[in-house]
C-alpha cells in the first residue's frame, strides 16, 4: 500500500501510477472501501474494482498514454480529511478501434482521509 505523507501526494501518485500504466499502484492510493467516479461518469466502489478497471483501461486504451498535472489545490476539511483537485491533461489515448483520440483535459477531484499509520489515502 502507498504512503502518501501529504494529500496532494496521492494526486501525483494518481499520475506517476498511470504513466507507469500500474493498477496496483494505483487502487493502492485508495482505502478498501473507496469510491471512484471515472471521467465519463463509471462508478466503482471499492479498491479492487478501481484496480480491475484501470488495468482494463491500460490494456485496451491507455496503454500509450501521458498524464500530466496542471493546477492543484487542497482545501482541509478538517485536521484528518482533505479534498485535493488536479487539473489533467492526456495524449496517447486510443479509441477502441486504435485510433488515437487527441489530447484530453479535465480536473480529477479526490476526497482524502489520515489514515491510522499518518499517510493520507483517497476515500
Amino acid at each position: 500500500m502507498s504512503i502518501c505523507q501529504s494529500p496532494l501526494d496521492v494526486a501525483q501518485g494518481f499520475a506517476q501510477a498511470w504513466n507507469s500504466y500500474d493498477a496496483e499502484a494505483l487502487a493502492a492510493l485508495f482505502v478498501e472501501d473507496a469510491d471512484f467516479v471515472n471521467v465519463v461518469g463509471l462508478w466503482w466502489h471499492d479498491r479492487e474494482h478501481i484496480r480491475q478497471a484501470h488495468a482494463y483501461g491500460f490494456w485496451k486504451i491507455f496503454r500509450n498514454s501521458e498524464m500530466k498535472l496542471g493546477r492543484t489545490s487542497v482545501r482541509e476539511l478538517g485536521p484528518d480529511v482533505a479534498v485535493v483537485h488536479a487539473a489533467w491533461s492526456m495524449t496517447g489515448q486510443e479509441s477502441h478501434d486504435n485510433r488515437e483520440a487527441g489530447k484530453r483535459r479535465g480536473v480529477i477531484s479526490f476526497t482524502v482521509q489520515r489514515q491510522d499509520n499518518g499517510g493520507w489515502l483517497a476515500v
